[in-house]
């Protein structure tokens, strides 16, 4: 049997985040300002998770996740919580287009490791409210914790000993989720899609970063902490330009990178945002040259609540098989509804239908 029909492919899915309900937002309110104990916020926590978790299977997908709800960051939340990193409060938050994020960024203070994470646990009620579905759950990319990290030079005076001790974290960190019970973990990543930007790639070097030396020390990274894992481990990638607020940050099609990510890096699938021009086109998918490599199309945006013509998707679609057989596509939002915990600007009822949407064309293209 091949990797591909082993590793199901969800023909609707989705890549996570999703909107926190008015009940989170006030518990986590209230929590900030004391006036709940973690114990109280966690119960409320759970209980939004699991509404959230019927009204996905509610909706026909077959992967469901908890939101992200207990998270501030799609990011800085997990890396906060590896051995040898801290959180704290900087000068200056994350540039968008006309917005900008809350000024938190991370540090190495330490040696990396990975030991009793919080996020185990949070996994662990998610599977228990999954049941028969499965139940998916996402994570910051290695290569996020140097692309956004300022890493301390007296504790890794040597990049090449900073990188294998992130391989190592990160796979302890994967095994530890998979001994958990968890079968579907994505790799959430915003490098790659800053390495298809003109624009970024200068910000780069003018920050002396060498881009095409990124490209192979996070290839190298990422395919050490995800080998040898387990034949029914599945592990993806979602490729993300930026998504706050609506707002976003790189564009550039995927051909600088196409190459290396679709024929080198060994993960089993792509989430890629092809909601706009700002992706580019569907050719440099002509470098998936393998057959148990599949490719989630996010033709369907999370930035705004219209809902796009189903024909002018499928259409989409079909320009895609020039590339990749339909055998090996899905369908999902081009990203979450909410990478952080402000969100983007649509309506709960506009997020689910959004989804909704993305069931009912999977259904009426790969029926």
């Amino acid at each position: 049997m091949s990797t591909l029909k082993k590793k199901k492919i969800y023909r609707a899915d989705h890549v996570g985040s999703l909107l926190r309900s008015e009940k989170v937002k006030d518990a986590r309110r209230k929590f900030s300002e004391d006036a709940i104990d973690a114990e109280e916020l966690k119960r409320i926590e759970d209980e939004e998770i699991a509404r959230i978790v019927e009204k996905q299977k509610d909706l026909g997908l077959e992967t469901v996740t908890d939101g992200e709800f207990r998270r501030s960051w799609w990011h800085f939340d997990f890396l906060e919580g590896l051995t040898g990193v801290e959180g704290y409060w900087s000068g200056d938050g994350i540039a968008f287009k006309e917005k900008t994020t809350k000024s938190r960024a991370i540090k190495v203070t330490g040696k990396l490791d990975f030991n009793d994470h919080p996020m185990l646990r949070d996994f662990e009620y998610l599977k228990g409210q999954a049941g028969e579905h499965t139940a998916k759950f996402t994570i910051p990319s290695p290569s996020m914790l140097h692309f956004r990290g300022e890493i301390d030079s007296a504790v890794y005076p040597d990049e090449e000993v900073f990188f294998e001790d992130l391989a190592n974290a990160y796979k302890k960190a994967l095994d530890a989720f998979y001994k958990a019970g968890c079968r579907y973990l994505q790799l959430d990543d915003t490098a790659w899609a800053y390495l298809c930007s003109d624009e970024q790639k200068e910000q780069m070097k003018n920050k002396g970063l060498d881009p095409d030396h990124l490209i192979r020390k996070y290839l190298e990274t990422i395919n050490k902490a995800v080998a040898d894992r387990p034949d029914d481990f599945k592990i993806t990638m979602h490729i993300c330009r930026g998504n706050f607020r609506s707002t976003w940050i790189s564009s550039g099609g995927y051909e600088p990178v196409a190459k290396e990510i679709f024929g080198e890096l060994d993960i089993d699938g792509f989430f890629l945002e092809y909601d706009s021009d700002r992706a580019g086109d569907f050719k440099p998918l002509r470098h998936v040259n393998r057959d148990d490599l599949f490719i989630v199309l996010g033709l369907i945006t999370s930035k705004h609540g219209a809902l796009e013509d189903k024909d002018e998707i499928k259409k989409r679609i079909q320009e895609a098989t020039e590339y990749v057989p339909l055998e090996q596509l899905a369908l999902s939002p081009q990203c979450g509804f909410a990478s952080t915990e402000e969100g983007n600007l649509l309506t709960e009822e506009e997020q689910w239908n959004k989804l909704k949407h993305v069931v009912e064309i999977s259904r009426e293209v790969w029926s």
